[in-house]
């Protein structure tokens, strides 16, 4: 490999257009093409980052790592593709629609060598960043994650769950280190609007919402532990940790009322964009050979929580002890 890593993208509609431009911003890569089954597309995304758009064969042939941001319904074939020209591959989320296929691909992967990552962006937010390094200290009791926004302009391929709660899915479930034993849901709306619950084997509850239906863009995370609370704001990439919550009652010429205080902690985030992070972390496993920060399997998790939320609307579901 040369010092900087050839860098390709398969699919450049809106997330696939943010790859290539980050490609050919980040110091680790060079971005040498794009392709899309529009022609149109791809001819305006190389266009303005000044590279060819290629034929999938031949931007394999000259890649070391690629994006693949195509529909879900072609991540398999593509991926495939890719893993058998022998290169490096992140696979936008959800990683697939069949999860077979998708344990297939990560042996697939695993057999050739290739470092195979899913595009699960929120675990390089930097404020979960930082949340991460101190979660692991609390005495989590319950999450609660809220992703809500209006209806996409162009409409959603894929279900509210596996397009939008994907994302909280993926980080609830790396927080917790248990198994989800209990799944509840119920929708609206078509099942646009859905709030699903999620008991892990450890005692931890989560509520997860997600939403087309809402005329403001919410992306937020609370956890509740036994000694504080903690709010997470992924567009705002801040984090607040409230401690040592006092209640007293103080005596006043209106009468007696209680009032509550709290010791509110705001951790250090070093802002930045996540996609970035997301991509430069790739990169970095890639030319190293090292596992992924976010692999195969967990994006497998994310699609198989999301998939048993999508069976459990109207019901609940419950997996075997």
């Amino acid at each position: 490999m040369s010092e900087t890593l050839a860098a390709g993208v398969l699919g450049v509609g809106n997330m696939g257009a943010n790859h290539a431009r980050v490609y050919d911003e980040l110091p680790e890569t060079t971005l040498i093409g794009v392709t899309d089954a529009d022609s149109g597309t791809a001819a305006a995304v190389a266009d303005r980052h000044d590279v060819p758009a290629l034929p999938q064969s031949e931007l394999l042939a000259r890649a070391d790592i690629v994006s693949v941001a195509v529909p879900t319904q072609y991540h398999v074939e593509t991926a495939r593709a890719c893993i058998d020209a022998g290169v490096d591959v992140l696979v936008e989320k959800p990683f697939v629609h069949d999860v077979e296929a998708g344990r297939d691909l990560a042996a697939r992967a695993a057999a050739a060598g290739v470092t195979l990552q899913v595009g699960h962006v929120e675990r390089f937010n930097p404020a979960v960043r930082s949340l991460q390094s101190f979660v692991d200290d609390l005495d989590l009791v319950a999450m609660s994650a809220r992703r809500l926004g209006p209806p996409p302009s162009g409409g959603g391929r894929d279900s509210v769950m596996l397009d939008l709660m994907v994302h909280d899915l993926d980080v609830v479930a790396s927080i917790v280190d248990s198994e989800v034993r209990q799944v509840s849901a119920v929708g609206t709306l078509a099942d646009q609007h859905v709030s699903a619950q999620l008991r892990f084997a450890d005692g931890t509850v989560a509520t997860v919402d997600a939403s087309r239906a809402t005329q403001q863009k919410v992306r937020e995370l609370t956890l509740t532990a036994g000694e504080c609370y903690v709010t997470l704001d992924y567009l705002a990439q801040s984090v607040e940790v409230y401690r040592h919550s006092l209640s007293e009652v103080v005596a006043g010429s209106s009468g007696v009322r209680h009032r509550t205080a709290s010791v509110v902690e705001r951790p250090i985030v070093d802002n930045g964009e996540p996609l970035k992070h997301e991509l430069r972390s790739f990169a970095r496993s890639a030319r190293a050979g090292t596992e992924p920060e976010v692999t195969a399997a967990d994006g497998l998790r994310a699609v198989e929580l999301a998939q048993r939320i999508e069976s459990a609307l109207g019901r609940t579901e419950v997996a075997e002890p």
